[in-house]
């Protein structure tokens, strides 16, 4: 996939609008069409400022498989707690999880 297109859907699966992105970025909205349309190539600088306001990481970006994580604030915040328990806090904390789903 084109990094235009990818960089578009990543935009548009975030809920942001070029005008959004343009204020959360400082990048012109113009300048955020052409990458969209592939005119011009963007910096990595480039796309860490317009891929941070989104959540998005380079890595995640640049993913071959396509796999973009859009967590909501609720899920990051789980995500974080999850990581700081100890195994056996986790593996009690993802038995909850499985049984709460049924």
């Amino acid at each position: 996939m084109e990094y235009g297109t990818r960089l578009r859907e990543i935009r548009k699966a975030k809920g942001f609008s070029m005008y959004k992105l343009h204020k959360e970025s400082g990048l012109s909205q113009g300048h955020i069409s052409d990458l969209e349309k592939c005119i011009n190539q963007p910096t990595i600088e480039t796309l860490q400022k317009l891929l941070t306001p989104m959540g998005v990481t380079l890595a995640e970006f640049f993913n071959e498989d396509g796999e973009v994580s859009i967590l909501t604030d609720t899920e990051k915040e789980l995500v974080a707690g999850f990581r700081t328990l100890s195994k056996d806090k986790a593996d009690l904390a993802l038995q909850m999880i499985k049984a709460l789903n049924g």
